[in-house]
Parts: structure tokens; sequence; C-alpha cells
């Protein structure tokens, strides 16, 4: 009957804590729920939820009730798990009940600052079979030790507090994932809508950076010499990008040959692990070092280190991370393919005005320097070799001479637009040139194209996408009217807008049948710059 008198009471207050713990889905409000509520089950004054290590060895978080901020930053750092009454609870794993902490010869004491405890109660709390961390309690506010009862109850809620957890830990596993798909996406939109390629891995770097919740996101190219190099670097408040920039993995590190195999590294504290042999080594702590791959080729590295002391990487975080990668390799890809293909449409442009150069100009001027030098013979001749005639002579032998010189200074021009550029900038008229020479092949001629005014000092994104944008629209739209022998595209900065302000203009005309039965279309569009 004594048993049941005490043991009855408790049932109410295990239903209410049974229910509280599972109201929260974040997993760090469930953890403290989880206190809160055995603290209040049981009576205690103090409670605490350490969470241990993916090995069960070692507490990593610890969750308290009954201590406020200041106690909890006066004792100091978190017990390791691996002495005392906290010890015994990680390595066997089982509920401990301590009516009196100070006879126990497994007790190893309190820190400095710490409170003095009486009575200790502890079980394990398991997620799928496996301990998660262990709840503990100590002392009861009415000065009573803690009971077998007490245990059973206590057994009870860290049964319900485990499930609790699992549903908490797929809630923050479907957020996560969620997260790292759409962070994915923003890198693929940020190169589709026209990024170059320095500013695509940025976009990595930064994107992988916050979601990774790291101290610094940074993508890593191969060097000539056979290391890797670090391009891109974003970074949290506090730091400097710009240090990191530059800094290189020699050939044969051990790290270095682990991506060249495909693997991703994993690193628990980069200031002391052996394989990592960067001079920027010591500034972090936790790491991810992920391969960026393209048909089996190793192209770069994305690392994710979190500061000294950082929280590890989960499993959860380490997959999606990985995941992460694949997709941003696949966009840095996109963004080369689209940087080469402009470098060509450039090329081939310059390939054309010289061959205009040669074919039209070069030779009318060749023409005129051979029809004045016709003159001046023939006016020598004819002449008494008065004074005029040796003025006019003089004068068409400088001609000569002027027209000379500036046939050879085209033909170095010509010259020179031959070469492959080095590193071709992706300019408004690069890409301008790009789109009328896609259309060529469907209209089944050139449109001709015409500039004027400084249009790659003036304009900048976002004005330049929306220009192409409007140009790749009126394009398709006379390559649909019939009757289309002609398309004439003209590209007009500093314009003035209706509302005053300065603005681009671009027009479209061609030679089709428009809507009206017309002879003739012109689309217009325009923005300020």
């Amino acid at each position: 009957m004594h048993d049941e008198a005490r043991t009855a009471p408790g049932l109410p207050l295990l239903l209410d804590a049974v229910l509280a713990v599972g109201t929260d889905l974040e997993l760090r409000g469930t953890l403290q729920h989880i206190v809160d509520s055995a603290v209040e089950l049981t009576g205690a004054r103090y409670g605490a939820l350490g969470v241990v290590d993916a090995d069960g060895t070692r507490v990593t978080e610890l969750y308290t009730a009954g201590l406020d901020e200041a106690a909890r930053e006066f004792i100091g750092r978190l017990p390791d798990g691996h002495t005392g009454l906290l010890g015994i609870l990680v390595q066997e794993r089982r509920p401990l009940l301590v009516p009196e902490i100070g006879a126990d010869v497994r007790s190893a004491g309190f820190p400095p600052g710490h409170p003095e405890m009486k009575s200790f109660v502890g079980v394990p709390v398991r997620v799928d079979r496996k301990v998660f961390g262990n709840l503990y309690l100590t002392d009861r506010a009415d000065g009573t030790p803690f009971t077998p009862e007490v245990l059973s109850l206590l057994r009870v809620l860290a049964a319900q507090a485990g499930i609790a957890i699992g549903n908490a830990r797929l809630y923050e596993t479907a957020r996560l994932r969620e997260e790292w798909i759409q962070g994915a996406a923003a890198v693929t939109t940020a190169v589709l809508d026209g990024e170059t390629t320095s500013d695509a891995l940025m976009v990595v770097a930064a994107e992988a950076r916050l979601l990774a919740k790291a101290l610094a996101g940074i993508v890593l190219q191969p060097t000539g010499a056979g290391g890797m190099e670090i391009v891109a670097a974003a970074t949290g408040p506090g730091e400097d990008a710009a240090d990191l920039l530059g800094t290189e993995i020699e050939p044969g590190s051990p790290v270095l040959e682990q991506l060249l195999g495909g693997e991703p590294v994993f690193v628990d504290d980069s200031a002391t692990d052996p394989r990592m042999t960067t001079s920027v080594r010591t500034r972090f702590g936790p790491s991810m070092l992920l391969p960026l791959q393209s048909g089996g080729e190793l192209i770069g590295t994305l690392a994710l280190p979190r500061g000294r002391g950082g929280a590890p990487y989960t499993g959860v975080e380490r997959l999606l991370a990985s995941q992460f990668a694949s997709q941003a390799a696949l966009a840095m890809v996109l963004a080369g393919g689209r940087d080469a293909r402009e470098r060509l449409a450039v090329f081939e442009d310059r390939d054309r005005i010289a061959r205009d150069l040669h074919d039209l100009v070069v030779q009318r001027l060749f023409a005129t320097e051979m029809m004045l030098e016709s003159t001046r013979r023939r006016a020598a001749v004819g002449a008494s070799g008065g004074g005029r005639a040796g003025a006019m002579d003089e004068l068409l032998g400088q001609a000569v001479d002027e027209l000379d010189s500036t046939i050879q200074e085209v033909r170095t021009a010509i010259f020179a637009l031959q070469q492959p550029p080095a590193d071709a900038p992706t300019t408004v008229r690069g890409k301008v040139l790009r789109e009328t020479a896609g259309a060529a092949a469907l209209l089944g001629f050139a449109p001709s194209v015409h500039f004027e005014g400084p249009v790659d000092a003036l304009v900048h994104p976002p004005v330049d996408r929306q220009l192409v944008a409007a140009l790749r629209g009126a394009l398709a739209a006379a390559h649909r009217r019939p009757g289309v022998s002609a398309v004439r595209v003209r590209v007009e900065v500093g314009v003035a807008l209706p509302d005053g302000r300065e603005g681009v203009r671009l027009t479209v005309s061609d030679d089709g049948v428009g809507e009206d039965e017309g002879k003739g279309t012109t689309l217009t569009w325009q923005a300020p710059l």
C-alpha cells in the first residue's frame, strides 16, 4: 500500500511529461523540454541531458535545468563523460541510482564553483536502439533521496524522450535537406542567369558556408604543378577572405591524394590532423573537403571548415554537403562551357572583322593608293616642271605615303585580331553578336548589327541580361514572320528616355510581313542605365 501511495501521484505527472516532450519538433527545443519535464516529474533541483558523440564515449552537448546562465559559465567546460558517475553512466549504458553521492567510491567530486549535490539518478536515452545521451537528475527539492519508483518513472520518460528525439531528428533532417536543395538551386540559377565562372565559384562558396554553418566556404582548383589552390572564399564576420586566396595544397599531400581518388575528407580538427598541411589550417576546427568532379575528373574541391572548438559535422550534414558538391560541380561545368562559347563567339567575330578589313578596307585603300600614284606620275610627265607642278607632285606623294602607312597599320590590326584572345571578356557586344550569329542558322542569313556609343562601358548587369533576353525574343519573332530576308539590329547607349533619364535602346527591324499585312516590322526595347 505504501509503494502504491507513493507511485500513483506520479502517474498524472508522468503523462504530462510524456506529452510535453513531444510538443516541439525542433531538436534543441525537444532536448530542453525533456530536461525540464524530468525535473518537474521527479521534483529534482537540478537536471541535465548529456548528448554523446557517435561512438558513445564523450559528452558533446549538455542541456540543463536548475542552473542559470551565470552558473553555467562559472562552472566552465562540460564534463567529458570519462570520470565519476557520469562516466559510469556513459560506459555502462544502464540506469544508475545513487542515494548518497559523497559515499559512492565511483564519484569523482565536483569542479570549483559547482553546486553541492547529494543524491543522483540517471538513465540512458536511446534512439533507434542506440544511446543518444544520458538523462541525470540530482537532489530532490524536499530533501528525500531518489527511490526505485522515481527511477521507473524516469525510465518511462526516457523511452518517450527517445521517440520524441527521433521525430525531431527526422524533422530536422527534412528541413536541412530542403535548405541544401534550395542552396543548390540558387547556385544553378546564378549560373543560368549569366554569372561568370569566378562569380559562380563565389556563389558556391557563399551558399555552402551558410548552409553548413561554417566559418568559411572555400573553392580550390587544380594548379599546373599538380596541387590545388584556393580561388574563391566566402567568410563570416570578423574573417578576411583575402587571406585565404592563393593558399595551396602541395602535390603529394594525403588530403589531395584522397580527393584525387574521388573520396571526401572529413576532419575533426584541422589544426591537429596530420593530413592537413596548408598554412591556414591552424585557424580551423572540424572541416569537410568535398571533391568536385566532372566525368570522373577532379575539377575542384569545396572546403567547409568550422572554427576551433566548433561542433563536428553530423552524418546527415556530410551527406547533404556531398550531394550539394555534386550539384555545384555541374554548375561549374555549365559556367565553364558558357564562358568557352562566349570566348569562341568573340574570337569568331574578331576573325570576321579581320576578313572584312582585309577583303574590303585594305583592298580599297590599296586601289586608292595606286590611283594616286598613277595620277602623280601623269602629272609629272605632262607638266613643264614649274613650281605649281612640283607642289602638286609633293602633295600627291604625301597622300600616297599616308595611305601606305594606313595600309600597314590596318594589316597589323588584322594580324592582332586573328590571334586567339588569351581570355576574351564577356562583353555586351560579344553577347549580342553571339545571339545574332545563332539566329543566322535559323534565318538563313546573318542579321546586320550596329553599335552606337560605348556599349560595353555603360551597360552593366542586370540591364545587359535584360537586353540579351529582349534581343533573343525579337529575333525569334522575326524568324516566325513570313517574307523576312533582312534583319537589322541596332544597340545605342546614351539615348534620352521619355522620363529624361539616360538609357540604352535596342532596335530590331526586318522586312517581313507584319500583323497589319504591311511590309516590315520594328521592335524597340529600352531601359535606364
